[in-house]
C-alpha cells in the first residue's frame, strides 16, 4: 500500500519536529561596480520583499517545515562577509528581526572584483551544513561577469553544488540608453548567468532593471523559491498504525494552502485520512500539470 503525504508530518507529527523545508542563502554582489546607494537599495529591497504579505504568507505557510535563511555579502575572492548566519523563520516576529537587520547594516570596505565562482563555492559550502533540509538553494546577485577565480563553471564541475539548486537575480542597467543598448547589455548579461551560474534542474533567472527595481525582482524571487515546497524531497518513510504498514512517499509539488489544508486533515483522520489524501493529491497534482507517476 502507498500513502501519498503532503508533507512528512502528514502520517506522524513527530517527524514534524525541526523539519526544514527550505534552506536558501542569499548572495550579495558588493564589488566595485556597487556604489553606497545601490548598496542600500539591495539590502533595503531585501527588507521590502520580506516585508510584503505575499512573502510572509508563504514563508509561515507551514509552521510544521519552516524555512531557514542565510545571507551574505561577497565580491572578490578573497572577501565574504555574514551578513545573516541560518536563521528559522518560524514567526513574524522571526522575520521582523531580519528586516531590521539588514536596514541598518552599514557597509564596510571590500575589494573591487568580481569572485562569482567564490561566492557559489561560499553558498555551496553553508548549504553543505543544511543537508537535513528538503531543499537547498543558493541566490547569488550579481551586475557584472566573474573576473576572479575559481571560474563558475568548475565550481558547478566540482560537484560540490549536485545536491543544491543555484538561482540568480541578474541587475542590469537601470538609466535608459540610446535605443536598444539596454536591452542588449541585459540580455548579455541574463545569457552569461544561465550559462555560468544556474545550475539545478529547477534553477531559474530573475532580472532587476537597475538597484532600484531590486525589490520588486527579490520578491518576485522569493514567491517562487519559497511558496511551492518541495516535497519531492522528502524521504520515504514506512508507517505503523494498528499492525498495518505503508509506504510513504512525496512525489509531488502543493501548493502551500493545499499542504496546509492537507495537514490539518490528515492529523485528524489518523492513516484512513491519509489514504483518502492520496488520491486526492493526485487530482491535484494532474490539475497543476506536475503528475509525476504516482502510483
Amino acid at each position: 500500500m502507498r500513502v501519498l503525504c503532503a508533507v512528512a508530518s502528514l502520517c506522524n507529527p513527530g517527524w514534524a519536529e525541526a523539519a526544514c523545508r527550505l534552506a536558501l542563502v542569499l548572495a550579495l554582489d558588493v564589488s566595485g561596480s556597487v556604489d553606497q546607494r545601490e548598496y542600500r537599495l539591495q539590502l533595503d529591497g531585501i527588507a521590502a520583499a520580506l516585508d510584503t504579505p505575499e512573502v510572509r504568507g508563504a514563508i509561515l505557510a507551514l509552521p510544521d517545515a519552516h524555512v531557514e535563511l542565510a545571507v551574505f555579502e561577497w565580491s572578490a575572492a578573497r572577501y565574504s562577509r555574514d551578513i545573516l548566519d541560518w536563521t528559522a523563520l518560524t514567526s513574524e516576529a522571526s522575520i521582523d528581526a531580519i528586516a531590521a537587520r539588514l536596514r541598518t547594516l552599514r557597509r564596510v570596505s571590500s575589494p573591487e572584483a568580481t569572485g562569482l565562482g567564490a561566492a557559489m563555492e561560499r553558498a555551496g559550502r553553508m548549504l553543505q551544513d543544511r543537508a537535513d533540509c528538503w531543499k537547498r538553494v543558493a541566490d547569488i546577485s550579481g551586475d557584472g561577469k566573474n573576473n576572479d577565480w575559481p571560474l563558475p563553471l568548475d565550481v558547478k564541475a566540482d560537484g560540490m553544488l549536485d545536491a543544491a539548486t543555484v538561482n540568480a537575480l541578474v541587475v542590469g542597467i537601470g538609466t535608459p540608453r540610446i535605443g536598444d543598448e539596454r536591452q542588449a547589455e541585459i540580455t548579455e548579461l541574463s545569457s552569461y548567468f544561465r550559462t555560468e551560474v544556474l545550475h539545478g534542474p529547477d534553477a531559474f533567472l530573475e532580472v532587476a532593471l537597475g538597484y532600484e527595481d531590486y525589490a520588486r525582482a527579490m520578491t518576485r524571487k522569493l514567491l517562487r523559491e519559497i511558496s511551492a515546497p518541495p516535497l519531492g524531497a522528502l524521504p520515504i518513510r514506512p508507517l505503523h498504525s494498528g499492525g498495518r504498514r505503508a509506504v510513504v512517499s512525496a512525489p509531488v509539488v502543493a501548493t502551500p494552502s493545499v499542504s496546509a489544508a492537507l495537514l490539518g486533515r490528515s492529523k485528524q483522520g489518523g492513516l484512513a485520512e491519509a489514504e483518502s489524501l492520496s488520491h486526492e493529491m493526485r487530482g491535484t497534482a494532474w490539475r497543476l500539470g506536475k503528475d509525476r507517476s504516482i502510483r
